[in-house]
């Protein structure tokens, strides 16, 4: 029986990004359908009527909802190529531990950068660079989170690396003079062919985030 695979999306998520990136590193074959979160398809709701949001992975007619648990689950299931996660225990709950660390920081104070001014934009913006330099710790001096390889924290975290130029030029600052180590492991998971044509050009983010402050009324 043919593997059929569909990934219910929309371009800008990152959290969508993850997936496509766990599918390409894995050489997946599959399915892309962008929604209109404005006006959900049938399908969506159908397979995540819980939470009602993309990104959705549909394998053989069954849904995998929530962008961490879904790369686990290729992860698990296309095991020829080079596994996310670590074999052993204490590493693979460290991390399971950054990659809970980025859903819950990197993406909220993100968007704290671009909804925000005054006092509590700078706030957000020396929130996200603690928490960018906590990420910069972790990853010492390994070419990736996962080692001599690209990892489970690696597909979580690099997304975001195209939403960095938008919080840079919302929030008026630069990321790379305060995590340069950060920085140039982004550059490099960028080289690899799975990241660069899983992501988005920054500067059309950048367009999509000034349309979404128009929307919200955010001068």
């Amino acid at each position: 029986m043919a593997e059929e695979v569909i990934l219910l999306d929309f371009w800008p998520s990152p959290f969508g990004m993850r997936v496509r990136i766990a599918l390409a590193e894995k050489g997946v074959k599959y399915e892309y359908r962008e929604e209109d979160l404005r006006n959900k398809s049938p399908l969506l709701l159908q397979m995540n009527p819980v939470h009602k949001k993309i990104p959705v992975l549909i394998h053989n007619g069954k849904p995998i909802c929530e962008s961490l648990i879904a790369v686990q689950y290729v992860d698990e299931v296309w095991k020829d190529k080079s596994p996310f996660l670590p074999s052993d225990p204490y590493q693979r709950a460290q991390a399971r531990f950054w990659a809970d660390f980025i859903d819950k920081k990197i993406y909220d104070i993100g968007r704290k950068i671009w909804t925000t001014k005054g006092d509590e934009q700078e706030a957000a913006k020396k929130e996200f660079i603690e928490a960018l330099k906590l990420l910069e710790g972790e990853l010492g001096n390994k070419p990736y989170f996962g080692g001599e390889s690209m990892g489970y924290v690696d597909v979580a975290l690099i997304p975001f690396y195209s939403w960095f130029y938008a919080y840079e030029t919302c929030g008026n600052f630069s990321i790379e003079p305060e995590c340069p180590v950060l920085i140039a492991w982004a550059k490099r998971c960028l080289q690899k062919e799975s990241v660069s044509e899983s992501v988005p050009d920054p500067e059309k983010v950048y367009e999509f985030v000034l349309v979404l402050k128009k929307k919200f009324g955010i001068e």
